[in-house]
């Protein structure tokens, strides 16, 4: 079992999805001491931009052809970041609400690995294929102020259906979604949250019995 834990809040100790995470990874360290876990802060600065050459070298890909001077050498950036990703069979992300939807970070992400041939195939008759096969994702998502019993007034979720849409698209269906939302202003956030953690537990005991 290899677990890559994808971090897209920049809060450190202060944020409740790193928390949760946490609480996971402690569990599957505790029942699985052999796991490999890397953990790739998306904020640390190794994430390659994807601009103009990124995108040229994307769409030059998609019509069969290759890269050439400075898309050339973006395309084998996103090559190096794919291949990080997918080295893992395990994916663990947290995931804060941003403006009802997810960090930039975690979206710069996505552009840079969902790329022709790594993450997705596409036929003109039949569509997209996801190609990465044999993953699963547990995904923590926090949230100060929506939450689903919520009226308008604190927010929608663009966060979990995009995310989720995302990684179905890309072929990883088997997703384990832990929630913790909201966690400000309402009076039951310790009991929320504590339920999160336990959630978190259960899933990697879960995670971790077959593998």
């Amino acid at each position: 079992m290899k677990l890559l834990h994808l971090a897209a809040s920049p809060r450190g100790p202060r944020s409740e999805s790193l928390a949760v995470a946490a609480t996971f990874l402690d569990t599957v360290r505790e029942v699985k001491p052999d796991v490999t876990v890397d953990e790739w802060n998306l904020w640390d600065g190794t994430l390659p931009p994807f601009g103009p050459d990124a995108v040229s070298a994307k769409m030059t890909v998609f019509a069969g052809e290759q890269p050439s001077g400075p898309a050339a050498e973006a395309w084998q950036a996103a090559i190096a970041t794919f291949r990080r990703f997918d080295e893992a069979d395990t994916y663990l992300f947290s995931v804060p609400m941003w403006n009802a939807g997810v960090p930039y970070i975690l979206k710069q992400f996505i552009d840079v690995v969902s790329q022709p041939g790594l993450a997705f195939g596409f036929d003109p008759e039949t569509g997209y294929t996801g190609l990465l096969r044999g993953k699963r994702a547990v995904v923590v998502y926090t949230s100060a102020v929506y939450g689903p019993s919520r009226p308008p007034a604190f927010g929608a979720d663009f966060q979990a259906p995009y995310f989720e849409d995302w990684l179905r698209w890309a072929g990883v269906t088997d997703i384990s979604p832990i929630h913790l939302r909201p966690n400000l202003a309402t009076a039951d956030a310790d009991a929320a949250r504590q339920a999160a953690h336990t959630r978190a537990r259960e899933v990697a005991k879960l995670l971790t019995a077959d593998r």
